[in-house]
């Protein structure tokens, strides 16, 4: 597998460029800012996305699909969502090529083919799905309307760093319109806290629930709930987003609804995503200098048998008790791969299913066979165990929630110790220097003051935490009264 990655503590954005690529997750593509997700990455990502989208139907949505492109007429509707992803827009304005007659055996764009109307590439599809909805809603009968796409977007992104930032990404996007104010309240607030759980449950990673500043609110959203992780170098990552949209959207594409009295009304709407951005999250989290260390939940292999032998006897007795231990734990519904390649040693398999973070790794040699049992490897904690193959299924059932809970506990400390009151602008700028992670203050409740200290420090508001208690003080920068402290960090 190579040389050993870059220390955490030395360059910890090499060390995390460096395990992408050799954990085999992703690699860059031959299109600038975009990337190839390799087997073993796309293997989480559609774990990620089997208990997202168990979660979402339990939750009564629905899976659709709509158009790659968005009609620029339909993208201007809603005037600040399209102000806000204008920059990042990548527009479709011909659709044909001819050869070059200047160039032999090269193409060029045909003149005579340009579009009518160009084509904005999905950066969110809003506009494409409200424009939809208009003719699916006509009374309170056909509300709520839950509906979610799995999909890829396009923002054409200057800096991109694999799934922290690529101009093209993969994510979901739900899309809901409801009779009333509230409704969509609280659909906004059970879908972040359905991301939370999923963040908590299966990443084993802590979040803040919270809300966005008007500045930080995604474009063309009333209010914006977030869940906000905190990553092993103290930087702040928004792991999802769920949008209360109010009547904007409704009122850009004229979606209204006769209500129980037969009068005509806007719909009250909510959108809401997370993307291959997770696994950035995932990554970050939990990792060490050895590679990727992975909760079970999410591992693509919970188990990986290395079986350790010289002769082709040994092999084959090692087989036969290898195979007992597939059906045994598959039938417990657990993930396991007996790796029998022959092109690799043993030691060369351990470095490998280390790297890539698989949370249990059986030894069997002729040894074991004998004594009837196997060496049993942690992934997290790097320790190692004999186990009695007759207790092989219930002591592997205990490891890996056990594992799955040390990872989350041991996230959890580090938040914890990272969350850090202040009440000075000096003290402010201490912790982000030296301590870092999350900096809970005062803060006066304005644009400017929020700026001023973006400008000074690179540190932002991550969100109005929703379970902070109201508590009188004053802003840490500006000393103007203060209702309740917010979250400032560094963020991905």
């Amino acid at each position: 597998m190579g040389k050993k990655l870059t220390s955490r503590a030395e360059d910890y954005s090499k060390w995390y460029n460096e395990l992408v690529v050799k954990a085999d997750l992703a690699e860059n593509s031959a299109v600038r800012g975009c990337m190839v997700i390799k087997p073993y990455g796309y293997a989480i990502w559609e774990k990620m996305q089997a208990e997202l989208d168990r979660m979402f139907k339990e939750t009564g949505h629905q899976n659709a699909y709509f158009p790659l492109f968005v009609p620029k007429s339909l993208f201007e509707a809603e005037e600040k969502n399209a102000e806000g992803f204008a920059k990042e827009c990548a527009v479709v304005t011909h659709y044909r090529l001819q050869n070059d007659p200047d160039k032999p055996g090269k193409l060029r764009v045909d003149p005579e083919a340009k579009l009518e109307e160009e084509l904005v590439v999905r950066p969110t599809s809003e506009a494409i799905i409200w424009n939809t909805f208009r003719g699916w809603v006509q009374s309170y009968r056909d509300l709520p309307l839950l509906i979610n796409q799995w999909a890829n977007v396009v923002r054409w992104e200057m800096r991109t760093r694999l799934f922290l930032r690529t101009a093209e990404f993969l994510w979901q996007e739900g899309h809901t319109a409801h009779a009333t104010k509230k409704e969509a309240l609280d659909e906004a607030a059970l879908m972040n806290n359905v991301y939370a759980t999923f963040a908590e449950k299966f990443m084993a990673i802590p979040v803040v629930q919270g809300l966005k500043t008007e500045s930080e609110r995604f474009a063309g959203a009333d209010e914006t709930y977030c869940i906000e992780a905190l990553m092993q170098d103290g930087k702040a990552l928004q792991a999802g987003t769920s949008h209360f949209l109010g009547q904007n959207f409704a009122k850009a594409f004229d979606v209204k609804f006769a209500n129980k009295e037969g009068k005509q009304d806007h719909v009250w709407a909510t959108s809401w995503g997370v993307s291959t951005r997770l696994m950035g999250a995932l990554i970050m989290t939990h990792s060490d200098d050895q590679g990727l260390v992975l909760p079970p939940s999410l591992a693509p292999n919970q188990v990986v048998i290395v079986p350790i032998y010289k002769t082709e006897e040994d092999l084959n007795n090692i087989t036969e008790v290898a195979n007992s231990i597939l059906t045994d734990l598959r039938a417990k519904h657990i993930t396991v791969k007996f790796d029998n390649r022959d092109t690799h040693r043993p030691g060369a398999k351990f470095a490998q299913h280390e790297l890539q973070g698989v949370p249990l790794r059986i030894a069997i040699g002729p040894k074991d066979l004998a004594n009837g049992t196997v060496e049993l490897a942690r992934r997290d904690t790097l320790s190692k165990q004999v186990v009695d193959l007759n207790n092989l299924t219930e002591t592997i059932e205990g490891l890996l929630k056990e594992i799955q809970d040390t990872l989350f506990n041991k996230a959890l400390n580090f938040r914890d110790s990272h969350i850090t009151e202040v009440d000075s602008f000096e003290d402010f700028k201490d912790v982000l220097e030296n301590k870092t992670g999350f900096i809970s203050a005062h803060w006066d409740g304005t644009t400017e003051t929020e700026d001023k200290i973006k400008e000074i420090t690179k540190a932002t508001i991550r969100c109005v935490p929703l379970e902070g208690k109201l508590e009188p003080g004053v802003c840490v920068y500006s000393g103007k009264p203060s209702e309740r402290r917010v979250l400032f960090a560094k963020a991905y």
